[in-house]
């Protein structure tokens, strides 16, 4: 069990899907930046299409997305994605491989089935496609059989399940009823159609929440023949997500249950077989996720721990956020501004963060040390972090040996504050962040 050092992880600190992260985003990086950005691409690129529609709205959810309740809208939205796609297709140079699809949300499965086999057709005439690993985001309360037929005709192979929690009073506790039946009839349609990779979201630290709840809920995801399971804890900021007003704060678990709950989370999976993939995820032997942490393969971007290679992302829709070694680009957040934009110009960037020599140094440490449990570090961001780092080596957590940093295999609960030592942005700032566990 991980020993808990409740001084260590009062901080919040970020995911770090990207560095610099999203709080350091600015109007400074927009359109201009993507274009020139896109037209300078070469090699393996992988395409993200954001679709910011839910049936439903969970409470707890702090993703970019809106009730799918007006068909006029959900129109006009797909009109700008297809020629977004066609506009980021054409400045495209020879050589350009994508070489990764993934749907994401919201929930893709708010789309009719013609809808997603509109946008395949999109992708496949106006991009490079080279034979792509396809994934897909489910809510399993609107899967229904013609939109998993659709996904075994395009070929999707690697999708997702939003479970969070098997257990009744929590779903109720978030906005989110979806009966276990449900959850299994999902994952039956989707094994039934090519999903050979399917994982479970699933949070701890939920209103009201035990280990009793969470053990019953690991254990029949196992059951069901979860690939992966991404193990998440509730960040409650209504303060950023006014939706989580709806949800009983006062009930919340504290900092030391959420820590158990982790912890036992962890033990129960490993037990049963999966190998931890850095802090959050799991996957069993044989999983192109397992497999890359395995072999040093393993990366991270905007959706979590990844075995895509490829060293870009080019994000499509909404709020989606294109990824390049030089410069990182968002979409405008909000679905009809980024209509007006793709109208007039084809692309919608707003908001993004130029990646200088530095941050690259730093970030390349971050997803290392949360990838692989261990970075080499140069004399001078050493002696930037000694002071900091102190802490965690003297209890064991960490060691810093001949200019590699090590987290220990049981001090996976402070990854995230080991990795935030090198952020260079986050040295006094007040930012507000999720808890590191």
């Amino acid at each position: 069990m991980w020993t808990y050092h409740p001084d260590l992880l009062a901080v919040p600190v970020p995911r770090y899907t990207s560095y610099p992260t999203a709080a350091e985003f600015t109007s400074d990086i927009g359109n201009a930046d993507l274009d020139h950005a896109l037209r300078k691409l070469s090699g393996d690129v992988s395409i993200y299409l954001h679709i910011p529609f839910c049936t439903s709205i969970c409470w707890y959810c702090g993703c970019n997305t809106s009730a799918a309740n007006r068909r006029q809208r959900l129109d006009h939205y797909l009109d700008a994605l297809h020629r977004e796609i066609a506009q980021v297709g054409a400045r495209l140079r020879p050589g350009v491989r994508v070489t990764r699809v993934a749907f994401g949300g919201g929930s893709p499965n708010a789309l009719a089935p013609t809808d997603l086999v509109r946008l395949a057709d999109a992708l496949t005439l106006h991009l490079p496609l080279d034979n792509p690993v396809w994934s897909v985001e489910i809510d399993p309360r609107e899967l229904t059989r013609d939109f998993a037929q659709v996904l075994g005709s395009i070929g999707f192979s690697h999708a997702s399940l939003g479970v969070q929690t098997l257990a009744p009073h929590l779903q109720a506790a978030i906005g989110r009823v979806q009966p276990e039946p449900v959850i299994a009839h999902a994952t039956d349609l989707l094994r039934a159609n090519g999903v050979r990779s399917l994982n479970f979201d699933l949070m701890y630290g939920l209103p009201g929440q035990t280990w009793d709840d969470l053990e019953a809920t690991l254990t029949r995801s196992i059951e069901l023949g979860a690939d992966r399971v991404a193990l998440f804890g509730y960040a409650h900021v209504p303060q950023m997500i006014p939706r989580q007003r709806r949800i009983d704060a006062s009930r919340l678990p504290d900092v030391k249950d959420r820590f158990a709950m982790a912890a036992r989370g962890h033990l129960l999976l490993t037990r049963a077989g999966y190998h931890a993939i850095g802090f959050d995820h799991f996957a069993r032997p044989g999983d192109p996720l397992a497999m890359a942490a395995q072999q040093g393969r393993l990366h991270r971007n905007f959706q979590g721990f990844t075995d895509d290679p490829a060293p870009v992302l080019v994000g499509l829709g909404a709020s989606a956020i294109s990824a390049f070694p030089h410069v990182i680009v968002q979409n405008e957040k909000n679905a009809g501004k980024y209509r007006a934009m793709v109208s007039g110009y084809g692309l919608s960037g707003a908001l993004g963060v130029a990646r200088s020599v530095d941050d690259q140094r730093r970030g390349a440490v971050i997803q290392t040390l949360l990838c692989q449990g261990r970075a080499a570090i140069d004399t001078d961001l050493a002696a930037q972090v000694t002071d900091r780092l102190a802490p965690f080596v003297s209890r064991g957590l960490a060691t810093l040996i001949d200019g590699v940093l090590r987290i220990a295999d049981d001090a996976l609960p402070y990854a995230r504050a080991i990795a935030a030592l090198f952020d260079a942005n986050r040295v006094g700032s007040t930012r507000r962040f999720s808890s590191a566990v």
